[in-house]
C-alpha cells in the first residue's frame, strides 16, 4: 500500500511538472493578438514618421518595416481566419499613444522613432521565440518560427542605424571612427545599453573597453585601447565615438 501511494504521488508529481510549459505558453488568441497589434503598430508608426525623418538609414528601415510587417501582417490575418481566432481591428491603448507622439511630433523624429523600433522589436522577438518554441497551434507556431529571423534581422538593422543616425533635433551628426565631430560627445538622453555602449566603441576600432559608466549628461565614458595605447574614451546618445575626453 505504501509503495502504491508513493508511486501514485510521484506519478502525479511528474505530471504536474511536465504540463507547467503549457501552462506558460502563449494562447493562441493571445499571441494572434499580440503579434497583430505589434505588427500593425510597426506600419503605422513608420508610415507616420517616414515623411519626419531626417537620417537615410532610418527612412530606408521604415520603409522596409512597411512592407515586411505590411506582408507579415496579412500572413497572420489568414492563418488566424483558418484557425477561428480573432485579429484586433485596431492599436491598443499604449500603442496608438505612440503613434500619436510620432503624429503630433515636430520634424525630425529620428530619436523618438528609433527608440520606440528598439523596444518594439525587442518585444516581438521575445513573443515570437517564446510561442515558436512552446506555441499551441502548430499552424501559428510556424508562421512564428518562419517570421523570427526577419524580426532579428529589423533588430539588428536598427540597432546598427540608431548608432549613427542624427540627434532628434537636428544637430551634429554622429560620426565614424576617424571622422571629426568639434561638438561631440553631445549631452542628451541616452538610451544604450552598457552592452550596446561597447560595442559601438568597439566598431569604431577601438580594443579592451573598460570601466563603462553612464555621466549625469547621458554620455558612457570608460577607457580603451588603439594602436596599442589606453586612452579615455566616450559615447553619446548619437553614437559619436569621442577619445582622449574625461
Amino acid at each position: 500500500m505504501r509503495n502504491s501511494l508513493r508511486l501514485a504521488s510521484l506519478s502525479l508529481a511528474a505530471s504536474v511538472v511536465f504540463a507547467w510549459p503549457s501552462l506558460a505558453a502563449e494562447t493562441a488568441q493571445d499571441f494572434v493578438t499580440k503579434a497583430a497589434i505589434g505588427g500593425m503598430f510597426e506600419v503605422q508608426s513608420s508610415k507616420v514618421a517616414q515623411d519626419k525623418l531626417q537620417d537615410q538609414g532610418l527612412k530606408d528601415f521604415a520603409q522596409k518595416m512597411i512592407s515586411d510587417h505590411g506582408a507579415a501582417n496579412a500572413k497572420l490575418e489568414s492563418i488566424a481566419g483558418e484557425q477561428k481566432l480573432k485579429v484586433p481591428a485596431d492599436l491598443d491603448a499604449a500603442h496608438k499613444s505612440d503613434v500619436d507622439k510620432l503624429q503630433a511630433g515636430a520634424a525630425p523624429v529620428d530619436a523618438s522613432y528609433a527608440d520606440m523600433q528598439k523596444a518594439a522589436h525587442a518585444d516581438a522577438v521575445s513573443l515570437f521565440e517564446a510561442y515558436a518554441k512552446d506555441g499551441d497551434n502548430a499552424a501559428l507556431k510556424s508562421f512564428a518560427a518562419d517570421t523570427l529571423p526577419t524580426l532579428k534581422m529589423h533588430q539588428d538593422m536598427i540597432q546598427k542605424v540608431a548608432t549613427t543616425a542624427p540627434a532628434s533635433d537636428g544637430s551634429t551628426p554622429a560620426v565614424t571612427s576617424g571622422a571629426t565631430n568639434p561638438a561631440a560627445p553631445v549631452p542628451g538622453a541616452n538610451s544604450f545599453t552598457e552592452a550596446q555602449a561597447k560595442s559601438a566603441i568597439e566598431k569604431a576600432g577601438y580594443a579592451d573597453v573598460s570601466a563603462l559608466t553612464k555621466d549625469d549628461n547621458g554620455i558612457w565614458r570608460g577607457t580603451a585601447s588603439k594602436d596599442g595605447k589606453s586612452t579615455p574614451i566616450a559615447l553619446d546618445y548619437q553614437g559619436n565615438v569621442v577619445a582622449g575626453t574625461k
